[in-house]
């Protein structure tokens, strides 16, 4: 059993300046957006060989706290059986005001720095 990265999600003042960045950078495209954040990867879409970067509006991010974190989505299993692998490996739950209705879990590694585990599966590279 395995995970993937899949999405790396930034903190930002200004979504749509910083995808407008990335994309040339990256040669990415903008694949989603909302009012609060821009998705932004390769133009093939989700779930291939690089991850998406989401760049998600945050007014004033947090000096003290990583602005960065990572998603990861299940490669070979569903996302219950990948949450029970993931936490006997020494990951716990972390609570960053979430309500409960996400179709995420978010958790923290042993050294308290914050990921997620998305439901959607995708294929290993």
């Amino acid at each position: 059993m395995a995970c993937r990265i899949s999405e790396l999600v930034l903190e930002c003042r200004d979504p749509e300046a910083l995808a407008r960045f990335w994309c040339q950078v990256l040669d990415f495209a903008v694949l989603d957006r909302d009012e609060d954040s821009v998705e932004i990867g390769p133009h093939a879409g989700f779930g291939g060989a690089q991850p998406t970067i989401i760049l998600s509006r945050q007014d004033e991010p947090e000096p003290a706290k990583s602005r960065l974190h990572i998603d990861v989505s299940a490669t070979d299993h569903d996302q219950d059986a990948e949450l029970e692998r993931l936490l006997r490996l020494g990951a716990r739950p972390a609570d960053v005001g979430q309500t409960g209705e996400e179709s995420w879990h978010v958790l923290a590694d042993p050294e308290g720095n914050e990921f997620c585990l998305l439901r959607a599966r995708i294929d290993p590279v």
